[in-house]
């Protein structure tokens, strides 16, 4: 059918078709009804042709836009391209890795053709609706024009065409063989990204197992063919150590004035700004106190064990956030939050606490979600996650909502009492020191040694009071102090 349509054009431009009637209208269909002569000799006496075609065609190029994410988000950040120009994509194709304020999305493609253009560079604000790429789609078996047509019986009138002459032998006989090229770096599918991480290591990307679609390398690959380049170390002679000669000092450099560098504040950095200015608009009273952990240290040591038995780090941060969680049961408005428009509060009734993480984006708070329905060992398995999901850059934008209450345990950098900011519309955070080995003395007064970190919390005083704070610091402590009561308590 395609062939009928390029000779018709063909015709058309030659003026050699007499048309009796043709109209075409702005939907997806063209219809005609030609009559087609060659000289005085008519082809076809009447021809009644619709031509339907879908609305991107083949060889159009199509702008693929920044759709819509969700929760707000009107720009993002591109951190890493997963194609190039003049790259082959199919629909469902990763396209790029973006990152909101709040999240990291990966983009797929929608159409299938070839890329031939891209809107923006690593580390590129990109607005939602603007366009990311250009794709010059391919053809299909729905894309292609379909013809449908009817020749009117006119058999009196009409005569055959003499067939056209076979094609040239002589064209096909002058055409070369083809070669298949040398296998190099610059030959192989990969993206950008990839090519990076080979050219830093001085890797040939033809000698890399591919994966991929279509033979590309893939970052997995290369990262797998790192460890076992690593893994497999070339045996080398040990070489003498010559005998040091001794040599005149450098020189002091001379201390040139240099230029104040402007970095641009973006992605999870320009969140955080966001963030801490609304933050600053909450009035906080600080409340500390002091937890003497030595009879959890010995349970969790007692429990680690069985957890590694299952694939399960256990720390003593699962024990705080449950405990957290259920003295929350006893003090639901530390779990709530303030809706300053309607003047109300919103109590929550799941327990999604959030646990402040310092990573390669900055400053991240990602949430265990309902942790009054979950044991020690189930937070301890969403924590572990979370971790992993943290380090690898991948925390998503359900990880990243949904809070109603925060821990932050900058003891595991370093530090004994803090004064943590309240992320809201949260109305409370606590913040968890290092653990020390401290002298106290006992209920028979002797001294002893004890475990101890402090604990400093910030409430929003506009809804908590003091004495409510301070009366959910106490049994979170007990529950802490003296993991029996926990167990007793625990739903």
């Amino acid at each position: 059918m395609a062939a009928v349509v390029r000779t018709f054009r063909r015709c058309v431009s030659n003026k050699i078709i007499k048309a009796s009637s043709c109209y075409c209208h702005t939907s997806n269909v063209l219809r005609t009804n030609v009559s087609i002569q060659f000289g005085k000799q008519q082809i076809f006496p009447s021809v009644n042709r619709s031509f339907h075609s879908s609305s991107v065609l083949n060889g159009d190029v199509v702008q693929f836009k920044l759709a819509d994410i969700g929760e707000g988000i009107a720009e993002v950040q591109v951190t890493e391209w997963y194609v190039e120009v003049g790259d082959k994509v199919d629909q469902f194709d990763q396209i790029c890795e973006v990152k909101s304020d709040k999240a990291s999305v990966t983009i797929t493609s929608r159409f299938t053709g070839t890329v031939t253009k891209l809107h923006y560079d690593v580390d590129d604000e990109a607005k939602v609706g603007t366009p990311l790429v250009d794709i010059e789609v391919d053809g299909s078996a729905d894309t292609e024009p379909q013809a449908e047509e009817q020749i009117s019986q006119d058999t009196s009138a009409a005569e055959t065409l003499p067939p056209p002459p076979p094609p040239s032998q002589t064209a096909q006989a002058s055409a070369p063989a083809p070669t298949t090229p040398a296998s190099t770096s610059s030959s192989t599918l990969a993206t950008p990204a990839v090519r990076k991480i080979a050219k830093e290591n001085n890797i040939n990307l033809a000698v890399v197992p591919a994966t991929g679609k279509d033979g590309r390398v893939l970052k997995e690959d290369i990262l797998k063919f790192l460890q076992n380049k690593d893994s497999h170390p070339a045996t080398t002679a040990v070489p003498t150590i010559p005998t040091p000669t001794p040599t005149r000092p450098a020189p002091i450099p001379v201390v040139t004035s240099q230029e104040d560098e402007v970095v641009p504040i973006k992605g999870m950095k320009k969140a955080m700004v966001k963030s801490m200015e609304q933050s600053l608009r909450i009035p906080h009273f600080g409340y500390c106190d002091e937890i003497d952990v030595t009879e959890l240290i010995q349970t969790q040591r007692s429990l680690r064990p069985l957890c590694m038995e299952r694939g399960v780090k256990l720390s003593f941060m699962p024990f705080f956030l449950k405990a957290a969680s259920m003295a929350l049961t006893e003090f639901p408005i530390l779990n709530a939050s303030f809706d300053e428009e309607n003047m109300s509060m919103v109590y929550k009734k799941s327990h999604n606490i959030g646990i402040a993480m310092d990573t390669k984006d900055g400053l991240l708070v990602p949430n265990i979600k309902n942790i009054q329905v979950k044991s020690v060992f189930q937070v301890a398995q969403d924590l572990n996650h979370l971790h992993e999901l943290g380090k690898q850059g991948k925390l998503g934008l359900d990880d990243l909502t949904g809070g109603t209450f925060t821990l932050s345990n900058i003891g595991s950098i370093g530090g004994t009492y803090a004064k943590p900011v309240i992320a809201p519309p949260e109305v409370a955070i606590g913040a968890l020191g290092k653990i020390q080995h401290l002298p106290r003395f006992d209920a028979d007064g002797e001294l002893v040694k004890a475990s101890i970190f402090n604990v400093s919390w910030s409430a929003d005083h506009r809804v908590i009071d003091g004495a409510t704070m301070a009366r959910y610091s106490n049994l979170w402590k007990s529950y802490l102090e003296t993991p029996s009561s926990m167990i007793l308590d625990m739903k």
